[in-house]
């Protein structure tokens, strides 16, 4: 039976007690939908405040911010008997390592069976119309869920990302049965667990990857260095993401021209006046420092040797074929890093390829004779 949420107990936690006793229903269960809502667009750096789960009786809300520890939570995302639904995985799994350093097993994603059923819209929104006729408002989509109290109509959007997400794992998990690729979406829910990394930090040399950062002199790129330090800096002690200090356009036409007087400032295209005003003096600043340092010149990446982007290009066009046969992105044909795997190491017959495919051994046994036949093609090609 399909709940409503109007029908659905609501739990909200934000008590370490209240925490613990959710913490034991939650164990009891064979399977949990979880969500999680982050402040991306409106902190220096990002934190899961909102963790939701959903079973077939209730939806709750974890106020994680008013709590300073989740540990007993973290047996709940280790445990292989109990199912974690999630849709879009990936980030979550990546926000709830980095905050938390949950570990992670039995999981099944929802968009990653949609896309490996080829469906072409994948989105949440338009799987729970498909299936079960609900629209998503999408109003708080971008909303700051690091601002407390959490309006009443928020915990209704927040419980919305969790609340079907059972019933629509019990259609999706049919489909793939019936299909015959069950086996081929549960590797990829596999993949899910293994490797997760925070991907989420600043780093030192991040300025490069600004568009147009490499299009700069060695000279203007160590202003533009200056410059995003600077940005950083001011992100931080403000608690902002740093495009709202300075948007990244800014920084490049700052590094690319050096205004160091205040009407050339003031009249650079894309900064406002009341930025100007704030940050003129430190800007200016940055510059000089800029400037005065050492040439910056960008890292260098060994560039792959022709016959290897031939092998990966061979690989690449068998897959799309492939994947248009099979009525699915050729990706889920074939992972880009197992790709790319595969092309550096080159086997020559199935025995070298298994090792390379030991992660993906549904896709080894249903097209490891494909990929090896393509890879010795392109080979006698060259």
């Amino acid at each position: 039976m399909l709940l409503s949420i109007e029908n659905t107990e609501l739990v909200w936690v934000d008590q370490p007690q209240k925490l613990s006793e959710v913490a034991r229903e939650l164990s009891a269960q064979e399977i949990l939908a979880v969500d999680t809502e982050s402040n991306s667009l409106y902190a220096y750096k990002e934190q899961v405040c909102l963790l939701q789960f959903s079973t077939h009786e209730k939806d709750y809300l974890i106020d994680t911010l008013a709590l300073a520890d989740l540990s007993v939570l973290a047996p709940i995302f280790r445990s292989e008997k109990i199912l974690k639904v999630f849709h879009a995985a990936e980030y979550d799994l990546i926000c709830l390592f980095r905050d938390y350093g949950f570990a992670f097993n039995f999981l099944f994603d929802t968009m990653i069976a949609a896309r490996t059923l080829g469906y072409q819209k994948i989105g949440l929104g338009a799987l729970l119309e498909r299936f079960f006729g609900i629209e998503m408002n999408k109003k708080y989509q971008r909303a700051n869920w690091g601002k407390r109290p959490i309006k009443p109509d928020m915990r209704t959007y927040a419980r919305l990302d969790s609340h079907y997400l059972i019933p629509l794992q019990g259609h999706l998990r049919t489909e793939l049965v019936e299909t015959g690729l069950w086996e081929l979406a549960l590797e990829d829910f596999q993949r899910l667990t293994h490797g997760i990394e925070d991907t989420t930090e600043n780093h030192k040399a991040d300025y490069w990857k600004l568009h147009g950062a490499r299009d700069l002199s060695p000279e203007n790129a160590a202003v533009l260095k200056s410059l995003y330090q600077f940005r950083e800096a001011k992100a931080e002690a403000q608690n902002r993401p740093p495009f709202k200090v300075l948007s990244h356009q800014v920084l490049i036409e700052l590094a690319r021209t050096c205004p160091l007087e205040w009407n050339t400032l003031e009249n650079l295209s894309g900064l406002n006046a009341r930025a100007a005003k704030r940050y003129g003096k430190g800007l200016m600043q940055a510059i000089r420092d800029g400037l005065q340092s050492p040439p910056e010149y960008p890292p260098q990446c060994k560039r792959p040797n022709n016959a290897l982007l031939d092998r990966i290009e061979a690989l690449k066009l068998w897959r799309k074929v492939t994947g248009r046969k099979l009525g699915v992105p050729s990706d889920v044909i074939l992972p880009r890093d197992v790709l790319t795997r595969i092309a550096r190491a080159n086997p020559t017959d199935l025995a070298a390829l298994e090792f390379h495919m030991r992660d993906v051994p549904y896709r080894f046994h249903h097209f490891g004779q494909q990929i090896v036949n393509t890879l010795l093609k392109e080979s006698r090609q060259g």
